[in-house]
């Protein structure tokens, strides 16, 4: 793998600006308070978040969690503060 890079001057193309969707560290330090709850999930999802929870080295109830925020988050209309006047 010696080989050099050859660049060359060939236009771009089109580029397009992709938005800032990363957390800031704040918000990664910040945890939120956990509410525990009893819930029934078919089989077949647990084994789904079980196996996918076990290639990505993680907890299966930290993904459901993860997916459950990310869907509240997806859904939740924020309204703009009013002024004090």
């Amino acid at each position: 793998m010696n080989s050099k890079i050859r660049y060359s001057d060939e236009p771009i193309g089109k580029v397009e600006i992709v938005p800032d969707f990363l957390p800031s560290p704040a918000e990664l330090a910040f945890r939120e308070e956990g509410v525990k709850v009893t819930l029934a999930l078919s089989k077949k999802s647990v084994d789904f978040f079980k196996s996918e929870a076990t290639r990505h080295h993680t907890q299966y109830q930290r993904m459901i969690r993860n997916l459950l925020d990310g869907y509240v988050d997806a859904h939740t209309v924020r309204t703009p503060r009013r002024a004090r006047g």
